[in-house]
């Protein structure tokens, strides 16, 4: 079966988001003084999002993240696997999307990535999870701003029920998250600053959530501050001592890159492309 370019799948997630654009406007307005985000539903055809979670690769195929703070699946090496991912993943880079998105949120110079630094595909399984936490600050190279993380979800008849869903912690980590359901062609979009906290709680049933992860730079930073910090995980109230070990990890991770703007080592999640 043939799949329709990044060209043809922006004009489709283009025309959706411009239908509701004072609805997410809104929406994200209403948020923004904790974490402003939104969500869109039937983002594009049913069976073109079919075919999209049809092509995901298998788990033993991707790269496993396994520690205290994560246990999921991810890629970004995207000329790997099947075709039409990478078209889905650059339509949402289309600069028709970029610039809506950006004006819905009221951000500005905001820019895709093209190296897809931690973005590219995810999937989580049974028992599959990800710790509280606030995103990188900046990009790769640390010259711009990371700004909007968007989540788009493929899996089809993704319940509440099923775990896995994206929790938004607003007030804090001691009080109670927004759970949000990663259901069948929903695409999230949330700002990502020093206040962000977001999490994905336990999968709980032998199935695989899919989804297609973007993230947004911009010259400008969302704080007024302007402070730099590496991912920052913490542990879900009553994770009293993982709490403690994830506090003393960032602090050792954030001292390193104190001394060593862009880490000791390169960071492998990136698509590096042939020249």
């Amino acid at each position: 079966m043939n799949h329709p370019n990044r060209d043809k799948i922006a004009d489709l997630i283009f025309l959706k988001l411009k239908d509701n654009e004072e609805v997410l406007k809104k929406h994200f307005d209403q948020t923004s003084e904790g974490i402003g985000y939104f969500y869109l539903d039937d983002v594009l055809p049913n069976d073109l999002t079919r075919q999209v979670f049809d092509k995901f690769p298998r788990t033993k195929d991707i790269k496993v993240k396994r520690s205290i703070r994560e246990y999921k699946y991810v890629a970004a090496q995207m000329n790997k696997y099947h075709p039409l991912l990478e078209e889905i993943i650059y339509a949402f880079q289309d600069k028709r999307i970029v610039d809506l998105i950006a004006e819905i949120c009221g951000y500005s110079n905001v820019k895709p990535d093209d190296k897809l630094y931690a973005g590219g595909i995810s999937m989580m399984g049974k028992g599959n999870y990800l710790n509280p936490h606030l995103d990188n600050s900046h990009d790769k190279d640390v010259k711009l701003w990371r700004v909007l993380n968007l989540l788009y979800y493929v899996t089809p008849d993704w319940i509440p029920e099923n775990g896995g869903n994206l929790e938004l912690w607003p007030e804090g980590l001691k009080n109670k998250p927004v759970s949000i359901n990663s259901s069948y062609n929903r695409l999230v979009v949330m700002a990502t600053h020093k206040d962000s906290w977001h999490s994905v709680g336990k999968v709980k049933v032998d199935n695989v959530r899919c989804c297609i992860s973007n993230y947004y730079f911009s010259t400008e930073s969302v704080d007024a501050k302007r402070s730099f910090h590496v991912t920052t995980f913490r542990g879900w109230p009553g994770q009293f001592f993982r709490d403690k070990i994830l506090k003393i990890d960032s602090s050792i991770r954030m001292g390193v890159r104190k001394i060593f703007k862009k880490g000791i080592r390169e960071n492998p999640h990136v698509y590096k492309k042939d020249d």
